[in-house]
């Protein structure tokens, strides 16, 4: 019997040489070009992309060989490229989506296949069921040509996709200032994808950018994996301080995510990096519009909501939800609490590379640190605490999640509960305007306990009660 494939929040992700082999993409890709063919899109451009994980070029051939069987003709990226580049080419080619190649922020052995849409952005979730029910249960029944016929007749055509980047880049943002500026930035790029793109958008001025960790290397070391938060991210923060940095730029591996480290080596956790860039297009910049974001993320956002008056609209955790809101309500910004943000006038895709640079422009514009910039929001929106805790579970999920539905604490931590919303996981609010959130992970055996405070004293303790609610002491 074959494997059955599930898509998750963004795709499908796996084990390479496990679940993840090539037949299986194969499969993947097939259910893709038959959606899109229901889709009434027979014979269009779709873009292929790919990371640095192992064997992600060869994954994304075969990816072209199903889609040029298919009767599709293919952009595929002559290198590994980032996943918001590979979205701009889908908006630049008139494609009618993309898959890329990539695990993101998984462990190394892991490997996924991502989709987009017309948009450049994630497909929503009604999308993404029907491409995981067109998956054919063999691989005898995909459609293919080889590489080599498929680039003869023209089905396949290598293209470099950073010129056109590069070029709706120098429309968002003037980067002559950053590059005039003489900041020392460090660039961690976690061996992936991001590696090199600072270094050519601000080389050429006064800004030093000093990269590290932007070599190939698959296995990721000094770090678990290419995810831009603790402790993934400390050789980053030690950098830092070794260079006497200015301001750490992290993105994961496939450059859709944003971490930032201050000037005296300390992570900024990704609500505050959402809330900072909030507060640049609407104060710096002064730019109005919705925000979009999702349950688990700042509330920040909604106390700029108020003071700016722009509507501010939550959605359930990933891009899936996101990318819809953001075209339904022309947003001015859409983001997660995984450091994924997405900017108006580009494309409904996270893109680290531009919240980078957005970052690096705010310290540039108002002429203070990363720690001052942090003092400056908290003076305007109060001072706002986060954490969270991911933790395996064993048993039954079914069991475990009826406990976590059953429950009804009138306070936790201490701070009086005044509501409980079921729209993407269990967030029960708090008094103090945060809140706790637990939600299980679509592709492993984890839950995940955030919490967003106004009280630093409270952080573990909500953290504490949350694990309890979830029966895990």
């Amino acid at each position: 019997m074959s494997f059955t494939i599930k898509f998750g929040t963004d795709g499908w992700r796996g084990t390479i040489a496990e679940e993840y082999t090539f037949d299986n993409v194969r499969r993947c890709a097939q259910g893709f070009a038959t959606y899109l063919q229901s889709q009434g899109k027979q014979d269009e451009w779709v873009v292929v992309g790919y990371d640095k994980r192992f064997h992600s070029e060869n994954f994304a051939c075969a990816v072209a060989e199903v889609l040029a069987g298919n009767q599709f003709r293919v952009y595929l990226t002559d290198g590994a490229t980032p996943t918001p580049v590979i979205s701009y080419s889908v908006v630049e080619k008139k494609a009618v989506g993309a898959v890329n190649i990539t695990a993101s922020h998984n462990p190394p052995v892991d490997n996924g296949f991502k989709v987009r849409d017309e948009h450049g952005g994630a497909i929503p979730p009604e999308g993404l069921m029907e491409i995981e029910a067109a998956i054919p249960d063999s691989v005898s029944a995909v459609q293919k040509l080889s590489f080599g016929e498929a680039k003869e007749m023209g089905r396949v055509t290598l293209f470099d996709p950073a010129p056109a980047y590069l070029e709706q880049i120098s429309r968002l943002i003037d980067l002559q200032p950053i590059k005039d500026a003489g900041l020392t930035v460090v660039v961690d790029a976690m061996w992936g994808n991001g590696a090199g793109w600072f270094t050519r958008l601000l080389s050429g001025g006064k800004t030093r950018i000093i990269e590290i960790h932007n070599e190939r290397n698959p296995i990721f070391p000094e770090m678990s994996r290419p995810e831009p938060i603790q402790p993934n991210v400390d050789a980053g923060l030690a950098a830092t301080l070794r260079h006497n940095a200015d301001v750490l730029i992290i993105t994961d591996g496939d450059a859709d995510r944003l971490g930032v480290g201050d000037e005296r080596g300390k992570f900024i956790d990704q609500l505050r990096v959402y809330g900072l860039l909030a507060y640049y297009l609407l104060e710096v910049r002064g730019e109005r519009g919705p925000i979009v974001k999702t349950l688990s993320t700042t509330k920040i956002l909604n106390r700029l909501g108020e003071l700016y008056r722009v509507p501010v609209h939550e959605t359930g955790v990933g891009f899936k939800y996101v990318a819809p809101k953001m075209l339904e309500t022309n947003a001015l910004i859409g983001g997660e609490e995984s450091g994924g943000y997405a900017f108006r006038n580009h494309v409904p895709e996270r893109d680290g590379i531009l919240a980078g640079l957005y970052i690096l422009d705010m310290i540039v514009r108002l002429g203070k640190k990363p720690t001052q910039l942090i003092d400056l929001l908290f003076e305007k929106v109060g001072a706002h605490y986060y954490d969270r805790i991911d933790t395996h579970f064993t048993g039954d999920r079914d069991l475990r999640e009826q406990l976590i539905k059953d429950a009804q604490p009138r306070t936790i931590a201490g701070l009086a509960v005044t509501e409980k919303i079921t729209v993407d996981g269990y967030q029960f609010l708090l008094e103090d305007g945060g809140f706790l959130l637990i939600r299980f992970s679509g592709t492993e055996p984890i839950i995940r306990v955030y919490t967003e405070t106004r009280h630093p004293d409270k952080v573990q303790a909500i953290l504490k009660d949350g694990l309890r609610i979830a029966g895990i002491e």
